[in-house]
């Protein structure tokens, strides 16, 4: 054997253990995610002896639906469970459908603490995701489905015939959002009239249109003026359609109508936002129907509310669980078991206003409704020149603040902070009113060059176009939007440089940022710099005495949804906080010590491989 046929056979046998090796790898890995996508347990109903309450009701709590990951509207997997593993913390147990008949038909009693929880929208992913969850904490919930998604051949939403295999499970009852996902008298932000949106179509648009338009359910059909298009009788049988094809799709697919229906869309007050439509729902609903969720806003849910006009809150992805327990706590005044997170790292603060949760090398400051979240670093008081970096993750809408040189009481103090996008340094002294020392709008340190009025209505046009061609019912529908896509295209230049107006999107309350602050303070001088970019340098103070770090998160009034949702709790998320003396020594350090990281970074790894094999097997 000459020593190239040696060392070919021991290429190949290291070949063969390292493929052995992926192979046990894969195997594992596909071993994890069957168990853990797979269902053994029963649900365990509370026992008639708890039942002891009917003056606090329910709370009512609906999800738009779970991801691995979590993805914009979706949440994840992961914050799912926080919220749940929060909500049984505080005592809560899940009502079913019957227990809310059954409370107000019959003035039968609840538990305390009774939890009706759902999921709309009828996601694949949420049937997959939330199952694990509602296990772990003995949890029912409802997942409501849109009819007309349950006969169509869709990899994001239950089938017909996958919808009865989840309610074989003990976990689930059917509910319904209704027949299908649709929306008219639709304008985009400058004024364009589209008419009618299915809702590919709108994704599709979403982001060049705020909130002038309506559920298909909602209005009469209109022109651009806002003329009906349809009279009494054609709304009457366009909304009647609706309803009868819904129950003829349940009735084929599961055997029967869901007895819970959420009105898309909640809070007017009505079953409608026209008197003579809200009749023609209200109708239907009433004869098809046990209960309605018919806003969003507000959790609690008591007996002299009508069983057709129930509410909800929609958490959202972004929310930490102690942001539900606030909203909760705000809509009944019970006490609630909030999250701490980290005791060792907890200690270290005192938390005045709101709730701290220490996770990692992050601490979320929840603010009280409406309100703000106060902490301060203890034994701080003495901190007067110091070298400070921190990373701020809370939405953009909203505040965070660093407070230097502080007294308790904030009598006196310096402040750097962020709200709603803008920067802005104080100083307040003993006796005196806040002063703004400076300001500086994010948007411009980033030297972001925005569209005009004129670019923005074009590409919005554009883009209408390119929708309709994507979901063209017909080639000659398509070939007809195509030709008025090719005239946009030759107007751009044309019609877009004598528009000077800019055009500068609205902060919405669900758009997240990030923002690396680094602030130095040395005797009189002041410099701060945002990700690693100089804002200013030696500003002069005039507070030279020693003082507290405190950090505070702040509800900054309610600002634009898309979505029409409203809150009035912040999370305000600092991560990393460094503070050193001027010479370099460290005074307090939140990041993670070098075996936290890898802990970190090997878990990190591990959902990331996870992840890839859920995606692509």
């Amino acid at each position: 054997m000459n020593k190239y046929t040696f060392s070919s056979k021991k290429k190949d046998r290291k070949k063969a253990i390292r493929s052995i090796i992926q192979l046990i790898i894969i195997v594992i890995l596909i071993y994890i995610i069957v168990i853990s996508l797979s269902s053994f347990n029963k649900y365990i109903p509370f026992e008639d002896s708890e039942r002891s309450q009917t003056k606090d009701g329910f709370i009512a709590i609906s999800y738009f639906g779970v991801d691995r990951t979590g993805n914009g509207s979706l949440i994840s997997k992961k914050k799912l469970d926080e919220h749940m593993q929060a909500l049984k913390a505080s005592g809560y147990v899940t009502i079913t459908q019957d227990d809310i008949k059954n409370y107000y038909l019959n003035n039968k009693p609840l538990p305390p603490r009774s939890l009706f929880l759902m999921f709309e929208d009828g996601r694949k992913d949420t049937a997959v995701f939330a199952q694990k969850v509602l296990e772990k904490y003995n949890y029912k919930a409802s997942i409501l489905t849109y009819a007309q998604n349950l006969q169509t051949k869709s990899s994001k939403f239950l089938s017909a015939k996958e919808l009865p295999f989840l309610l074989k499970k003990s976990f689930w009852e059917p509910g319904t959002n209704g027949y299908r996902l649709s929306y008219i008298n639709v304008f985009d932000r400058h004024g364009n009239f589209l008419n009618q949106l299915d809702s590919n179509e709108y994704e599709g648009l979403s982001a060049y249109l705020d909130r002038n338009y309506n559920h298909y359910l909602m209005d009469y059909v209109r022109d651009e003026y806002g003329i009906p298009m349809e009279d009494f009788g054609e709304i009457q049988k366009r909304i009647s359609y609706d309803y009868k094809m819904m129950q003829d799709i349940y009735e084929e697919s599961i055997g029967k109508m869901p007895g819970l229906y959420a009105l898309m869309h909640s809070n007017t007050g009505r079953f409608g936002t026209n008197d003579r439509v809200s009749e023609v729902n209200k109708k239907w609903i009433y004869e098809l129907f046990d209960m309605n969720f018919n806003r969003e806003g507000n959790s609690r849910n008591l007996l002299d509310s009508s069983i057709y006009d129930l509410s909800r809150i929609q958490p959202q992805s972004y929310w930490s669980a102690n942001h539900l327990l606030m909203r909760i706590w705000d809509d009944t005044k019970q006490d609630m078991a909030f999250v701490s997170g980290d005791l060792n790292k907890k200690k270290e603060w005192n938390t005045l206003f709101g709730e701290s949760e220490f996770v990692d090398d992050v601490i979320i400051l929840t603010s009280l409704p409406e309100d703000r979240g106060l902490m301060f670093l203890k034994n701080s008081e003495e901190f007067k020149d110091i070298d400070l970096s921190v990373t701020l993750n809370g939405n953009k809408a909203g505040s965070q603040v660093i407070y230097l040189r502080a007294d308790k009481d904030l009598d006196q103090y310096i402040s750097v902070q962020i709200i709603n996008n803008v920067l802005h340094i104080f100083e307040k002294k003993y006796g005196g009113e806040k002063e703004k020392l400076f300001s500086l709008d994010l948007d411009v340190h980033d030297e972001i060059v925005f569209q005009s009025m004129g670019e923005n209505k074009l590409e919005s046009e554009m883009q209408y176009l390119k929708t309709k061609i994507k979901y063209a019912s017909n080639p000659k529908e398509a070939k007809r939007f195509l030709s008025a896509l090719d005239n946009k295209r030759h107007m751009e230049i044309k019609d877009t440089v004598e528009e000077d107006e800019k055009y500068i999107p609205k902060i919405d309350i669900s758009e997240q940022a990030s923002r690396l602050l680094k602030i130095n303070l040395k005797g009189d001088s002041l410099s701060v710099y945002i990700d690693n970019k100089k804002v200013f340098e030696d500003m002069e103070v005039s507070i030279l005495d020693p003082g507290y770090i405190g950090l505070e998160s702040s509800f900054s009034g309610y600002g634009y949804s898309q979505k029409n949702l409203s809150d009035d709790v912040y999370d305000g998320i600092f991560k990393e906080l460094i503070i050193k003396e001027e010479p370099g020594q460290i005074l307090y350090s939140n990041k993670l010590t070098s075996f936290e990281k890898i802990k970190y970074d090997i878990n990190v790894i591990w959902e990331k491989t996870i992840d890839w094999f859920i995606k692509y097997l």
